[in-house]
């Protein structure tokens, strides 16, 4: 399997030749995007597993390169050893399929229809789905009092946008959000659509087949499904 764990942050020190990618990341939606990008290249990378439960995510080490205290950064290890730091889930994959996917088989060349159209539902993701989703789990399950009028706001907000992708999935007719393949597209929304057996989205959820359709598609990806066990 290509993922090597660490428990320190110099992976030269389990015998990493340089260049490679780090990932500092945890079993949450965003960090398993960045796994099945890495699985489906079958590159060597290195994973740092960063326990959001006990807040490493906030320690001054990690704020150093990332000021914003999320997973999943990327220490990009050069070949003279310096280090680019990559921080935010969507600019880790654009990053690594410049640098794996030379042949384009998960991404698409800038400047062609597809990659404006694999930006385009990625920033979808990143801007409403993936907040909306976050914001309601939130609100139902974790927030110390219970706000109905927020939890069925966001709740309301996230079944709109699952039919914005329902509706996109019919239009392209592929299977995929994008062309006729598995993309970043897909990979950044699967993570958080993959678990809807959550409260009432669970019988909400049937109102969009091309979505469930989408979502077993990708499950049976023998790579997708090493990628959801990392770390």
């Amino acid at each position: 399997m290509p993922a090597h764990f660490v428990n320190e942050r110099d992976a030269t020190k389990i015998g990493a030749t340089a260049p490679y990618p780090l990932f500092y990341t945890w079993s949450t939606p965003n960090g398993y995007k960045v796994s099945i990008l890495a699985e489906l290249l079958g590159i060597d990378y290195y994973v740092y597993p960063v326990d959001i439960s006990k807040n490493i995510q906030k320690e001054p080490w990690y704020l150093k390169f990332n000021a914003n205290g999320r997973i999943p950064s990327l220490a990009y290890v050069e070949k003279d050893n310096s280090v680019t730091y990559i921080n935010e889930s969507a600019a880790i994959l654009f990053f690594i399929a410049d640098k794996y996917d030379k042949e384009r088989k998960y991404s698409f060349k800038a400047g062609t229809k597809e990659y404006y159209e694999e930006l385009e539902w990625t920033y979808f993701q990143m801007a409403g789905l993936g907040p909306m989703k976050g914001q309601w789990h939130w609100f139902s399950m974790f927030a110390p009092q219970k706000d109905e009028f927020a939890i069925n706001r966001y709740y309301n907000e996230t079944l709109r946008l699952i039919g914005v992708l329902d509706e996109r999935l019919k239009i392209n007719g592929t299977g995929y959000i994008v062309s006729d393949h598995i993309t970043v597209a897909d990979m950044v929304s699967f993570p958080w659509l993959l678990r809807t057996n959550i409260g009432k989205l669970q019988d909400d959820i049937k109102k969009y087949p091309n979505v469930l359709s989408w979502i077993e598609r990708i499950s049976k990806i023998p790579a997708v499904q090493r990628a959801m066990k990392i770390p």
